[in-house]
């Protein structure tokens, strides 16, 4: 059976990402198999999929502009589709989400279902249609597959529900919050652009949310607030990047997996295309850096916990930050 494609004129790409393409030499590539791997509904692979995860991803933009990634959860089947075009969410933001406000009727949003003890992902971007007491469905836009690399394994368990730890804000990292950024070997990013940053003939404007994952320590912890990693070799589709280059502001998800702990860092980034700072990084082939400017912790608000099994392989070839 032949796969779904894209099914609007043009390129399923927005300027930022074609601009970030061109920048990194893949632009002609990308652009002979884009309408083939972006496709405008769920093809079969990816619904029976979405419909066996017990946790999505979710990116999505608040009142001041600010894109968040966060996590909705529930036993496998609360998510599904009720055909191709469509995916309903049984589940709702957990206490403190600061992605509440962004997941309202008529908002553009990302999704990211991942299995961490398979390293299997699917993306999914489109437009919520209708929320409810129960949840919310979502209008496919935009449906495409991963690659596995990046991805450590680990196994998942429920938790018992419990009560949830008071809840912390601020406008900078503490020294909480920092510690668990240095110790980390996976984040989730969001990012997002606008209909004015599209080209013409293009279709809409949309939210992204991304895995990125490294050897702990891979995210570098700056004085004044600023937050580093590396960005290794992908799909090479630029939807981050491109992004970025189109609106810098992001938000950035760091789970505490053994606890079901969330933080979210959000800011405003730049991408790095050379220098020394890139060069000491084995592997990297860019590097995105985040000013801090919203911080929001989250202890024990997941109803998961997971084990951790081993590092993703193709790690061993990648580096990590100078000694200061």
């Amino acid at each position: 059976m032949d796969l779904p494609v894209w099914p609007h004129e043009g390129l399923p790409f927005h300027t930022g990402e074609l601009a970030a393409q061109e920048r990194a030499g893949k632009r002609e590539r990308i652009a002979a198999i884009g309408n083939r791997v972006i496709r405008g509904e769920m093809p079969e692979q990816h619904r029976t999929f979405f419909a066996q995860l017990p946790f999505l991803l979710v990116g999505a933009v608040d009142a001041d502009g600010l894109p968040w990634a966060t996590v909705l959860a529930g036993r496998p089947g609360f998510a599904h589709t009720p055909d191709a075009t469509h995916l309903r969410i049984d589940a709702l933001p957990l206490p403190g989400d600061p992605a509440q406000a962004g997941l309202a009727r008529g908002a553009r949003i990302g999704l990211l279902g991942i299995e961490l003890h398979t390293r299997r992902r699917n993306r999914m971007n489109g437009i919520v249609v209708e929320r409810n007491d129960s949840g919310l469905t979502v209008e496919v836009e935009q449906s495409f597959g991963n690659c596995p690399r990046y991805i450590q394994l680990r196994d998942l368990n429920f938790a018992e529900p419990a009560p949830v730890p008071a809840i912390w804000q601020g406008n900078a990292l503490d020294e909480q919050a920092a510690a668990w950024l240095r110790q980390a070997d996976t984040l989730f990013i969001a990012t997002s652009h606008t209909a004015s940053s599209q080209a013409e003939g293009e279709h809409t404007g949309g939210v992204d949310v991304s895995h990125r994952g490294g050897k702990p320590g891979f995210i570098r912890v700056d004085d004044g607030g600023t937050l580093t990693f590396p960005d290794f070799n992908g799909n090479n589709l630029f939807n981050t990047v491109g992004n970025l280059l189109a609106n810098p502001r992001a938000g950035i998800l760091v789970p505490d997996f053994a606890e079901g702990s969330l933080l979210h860092v959000g800011g405003r980034a730049e991408v790095i295309w050379d220098g020394a700072g890139l060069a000491s990084f084995a592997g990297a082939e860019r590097l995105v850096r985040l000013q801090v400017e919203r911080v929001v912790r989250r202890p024990a608000v997941l109803p998961l916990r997971w084990q951790f099994r081993e590092y993703s392989p193709v790690l061993k070839d990648t580096g990590a930050w100078p000694a200061a």
